[in-house]
């Protein structure tokens, strides 16, 4: 059973989508938190996380490195990192400092914005391996294992209001539910329909303005929104959803030049341009940054005038 330890052998169980919250005494439900999922390797002198490629963190999130003080033992522990501002997971935060290696700029944002280690689940302790066991005992030795703090707490879990804590997260504009089967056991990177989680998604309304064909096979549709000017203005692209097949069921006229009433960022250099008449629809995660967070296009609408399309 070392083995896993010691080989970093473990890998995160993947949770199913489900599209509507619902009220259940068979689940549990918790937070699904705006960060980055990965695993604790946890011994009495040391922290090791990885991230669901098996890619080492620590070095982004030193903050972390002392943990290990707070835990009563060696374990595995699923959770995630999280950075807080404004009181909410900013998930820019702390997907920023995966990609910086400046062990000074690590240090300043460490300091400025320090991560927490929320934990999910306990698959390993001591040399025993639980993933066999109902996910009830597993989450009821994180209380005797971990001495919560600012750096490390245990997700907080409630039954049978799942719509209830779906609400909540609704109204603080938070990521989303996650609801575990009671009695689930624990299955390394398999997607099971034991652990579901359903998200806080917002629907807008964008202009269809070209489209990007990559050589994956996969295509990109260029989106728009007019200004309190009547300007159409550039915002970014959605490629989830998009196809030249949804596309090609509507009449469209192509264009030389882009229409729109600003200059473009870099990306866009193989872009086919068209009239500005189609509207889609694109639904996406609330972030109070420019951009949309995970967008997926639902489709294109003939219900509604590009002009209504504003920002």
């Amino acid at each position: 059973m070392n083995d896993i330890f010691a080989k970093r052998l473990a890998r995160p169980m993947l949770i199913a989508n489900q599209s509507e919250p619902f009220n259940s005494p068979e689940y549990l439900f918790e937070l699904k938190f705006d960060g980055i999922r990965c695993l604790a390797y946890i011994d009495r002198k040391s922290v090791d996380l990885r991230n669901k490629r098996n890619k080492e963190l620590i070095n982004q999130f030193p903050e972390l490195s002392n943990i290990f003080s707070n835990v009563n033992g060696q374990c595995i522990l699923d959770g995630e990192i999280i950075v807080l501002k404004n009181g909410k997971p900013d998930f820019y935060e702390v997907q920023k400092r995966t990609v910086i290696t400046d062990f000074f700029k690590i240090k300043l944002l460490s300091e400025k914005y320090p991560a927490t280690f929320v934990v999910y689940d306990l698959i390993y302790l001591d040399n025993n391996l639980l993933i066999d066991i109902p996910i009830e005992e597993r989450i009821n030795k994180l209380p005797r294992l971990i001495n919560e703090d600012n750096r490390i707490s245990i997700s907080k879990v409630i039954e049978n209001t799942g719509i209830e804590l779906f609400n909540i997260v609704k109204s603080n504009e938070l990521e989303g539910v996650v609801a575990k089967r009671k009695g689930s056991k624990y299955f390394f990177e398999k997607r099971s329909t034991d652990w579901i989680k359903f998200k806080y998604l917002v629907d807008d309304d964008f202009v269809l303005c070209g489209y990007i064909q990559k050589d994956n096979n996969m295509t990109s549709f260029i989106l728009g929104k007019y200004d309190s000017g009547n300007n159409l203005k550039y915002h970014g692209h959605v490629t989830l959803g998009a196809s030249m097949r949804t596309l090609n069921q509507y009449n469209y006229t192509i264009i030389k030049h882009h229409p729109f009433n600003c200059d473009l960022p870099k990306g866009n250099d193989n872009a086919v341009w068209i009239e500005p008449n189609l509207v889609c629809i694109v639904q996406y995660m609330p972030s109070n940054k420019e951009g949309m967070r995970q967008p997926v296009c639902k489709g294109i609408r003939e219900d509604k005038e590009k002009k209504e399309c504003r920002e």
